[in-house]
């Protein structure tokens, strides 16, 4: 069986990514290995999905996948976009975050947002091909339900009138930022 390791700590995306990825691969968590995350020093989505990706690679000799992925809402200058994680942390969770969120929005009209995923594969041979995904859709007024992670009882994805956090895991992962990223991966390299 062949390995990937899908660089990321947060079990959430380590599932989505790992239900993306073909079945012929044994997918391995860099927790397992006991390998730390890097800093996450880039400016944009694109460069910490590569920085991951490349440091993440250092310690294996197969393939390696990492993303790099947020919500930007546009009434708040794009915030909290790369900041996102760091963001849940700040507040000291994803939950406080989000309610921070639905207050600063509070009296905007605009709760237009876009989720964006930039996913990066290094091959067996160290090709680094970065692509990304962006879903657009407005800020929900209140948390609604408990499915998936991180923003998703927020993000309701346009043309639809469910938040992420409403709908079941598999209609989520078939539409969601990272799915669109990794459509645009598989137009680049064979996984």
């Amino acid at each position: 069986m062949k390995k990937i390791l899908i660089g990321t700590h947060n079990n959430g995306k380590f599932k989505e990514i790992a239900c993306l990825l073909p079945k012929k691969y044994k997918k391995i968590s860099p927790i397992k290995l006991q390998i730390k995350s890097p800093k996450e020093t880039g400016k944009t989505f694109r460069s910490n999905a590569k920085l991951k990706v490349k440091f993440f690679s250092k310690f294996v000799d197969y393939a390696v996948i990492s993303d790099d992925s947020g919500l930007c809402i546009k009434a708040l200058n794009n915030r909290p976009g790369i900041f996102s994680a760091r963001l849940a942390k700040k507040h000291g969770s994803f939950f406080k975050a989000m309610k921070f969120i639905l207050k600063n929005l509070k009296y905007k009209k605009n709760r237009s947002a876009t989720f964006v995923c930039s996913l990066s594969y290094k091959d067996e041979k160290g090709v680094v091909t970065t692509v990304q995904g962006i879903l657009k859709g407005t800020i929900s007024t209140k948390i609604k339900g408990r499915k998936g992670f991180g923003y998703d009882p927020i993000f309701i994805p346009k043309g639809k009138s469910l938040t992420f956090g409403q709908m079941s895991k598999v209609k989520k992962i078939q539409m969601d930022h990272r799915f669109l990223a990794y459509k645009e991966l598989l137009k680049k390299v064979k996984i």
